[in-house]
């Protein structure tokens, strides 16, 4: 059995009581989907609903079933008052005397779970704004600078958390024999630079040719910079982020020629994957600007990306402003 510091005990060291309440009951909810998702193609949850969700996209049995275990988890943590997720059009007022609020991407990558990819649960947590009483939009609707922790569970060949309260990042693996998570990771430094680049590059026809010069650049032979980089994409911002942020990369997901905004969710996908990578010591930017600077305006607003090791981000920055 293996023996070390435990979330709850790191969580006493390092926060309130109120905010570890909204973590730890996020992590047992997620031990739950561990769980589903280990056993997906014998529970009956694989496959779609016949349903889409607010952005159009077919939802995954399992999606929604997440998505309804982290709401319970949370609601019961009484220190949550607010929700938002990928799978509800509105924001969800759990507890009206709560602290703080979360925005969450219940399970990314779903369409991954019939084929046993590595998929996860993004989240972002923040103060809320307004008084007691039910969440307000402008409760979520926060600059990334303002979170007070965010960060995402990976479910692959192992289940593991990886996560920032503004003072280093750091990762707990789920044990398997007594279902607890423990520290394993101990303030993670991404790589300044790296090898690797991860975009789905069969949309290349799609982007505009300041991204297409930059993939252009990660594709040429040069000894010197360590090029061609090499191409790794799961289709899972998790399962790519995490791999990137261990080993040094760049992830991308920029806007389609004659848009302004990428496919990606700013609340509960890219502010929390910047928060992570930018407290291990990498970028995140839009392309023009730094993700966590930006203001939100819409609860399920969209934005392109560039996030991962500083040194490659800088590079792509150079092509985007060419």
């Amino acid at each position: 059995m293996q023996t070390g510091i435990t979330l709850n005990g790191f969580l006493t060291s390092k926060t309130n009581i109120e905010l570890s309440k909204v973590i730890i009951s996020l992590a047992e909810g997620c031990k739950q989907i561990a769980r589903l998702v280990s056993n997906a193609g014998l529970s009956g949850v694989t496959g779609t609903t016949g349903t889409t969700n607010v952005q159009g996209e077919t939802v995954q049995k399992l999606d929604d079933l997440s998505n309804k275990i982290l709401m319970d988890y949370l609601r019961a943590s009484e220190t949550c008052a607010g929700y938002l997720s990928e799978e509800n059009e509105d924001i969800v007022t759990l507890n009206q005397s709560g602290k703080y609020t979360i925005a969450v991407d219940p399970l990314d990558g779903s369409s991954n779970i019939d084929v046993a990819a590595p998929i996860g649960t993004i989240f972002c947590i923040n103060e809320r704004l307004s008084s007691a009483g039910n969440v307000t939009d402008a409760d979520f609707l926060q600059q990334g600078t303002a979170a007070k922790a965010a960060g995402y569970f990976v479910y692959g060949s192992s289940t593991i958390l990886v996560m920032s309260t503004g003072n280093g990042v750091f990762g707990f693996t789920l044990n398997t024999d007594n279902y607890e998570f423990y520290l394993s990771h101990s303030d993670v430094t991404t790589p300044a630079s790296g090898k690797i680049y991860s975009i789905n590059q069969g949309n290349a026809a799609k982007f505009d040719d300041k991204v297409a010069a930059f993939l252009n650049y990660c594709t040429t032979v040069d000894k010197e910079t360590s090029r061609p980089y090499s191409l790794r994409y799961i289709g899972s911002m998790v399962g790519d982020l995490h791999r990137n942020l261990l080993k040094g990369g760049i992830f991308i997901y920029p806007a389609n020629k004659g848009e302004t905004k990428g496919k990606l969710r700013l609340l509960y996908e890219c502010i929390p994957m910047a928060f992570v990578i930018e407290n291990a010591g990498g970028t995140a930017t839009n392309g023009k600007q730094r993700i966590l600077e930006l203001q939100p305006v819409e609860l399920h607003e969209r934005t392109a990306i560039f996030i991962g090791s500083a040194n490659m981000v800088a590079k792509a920055q150079e092509f985007l402003n060419n």
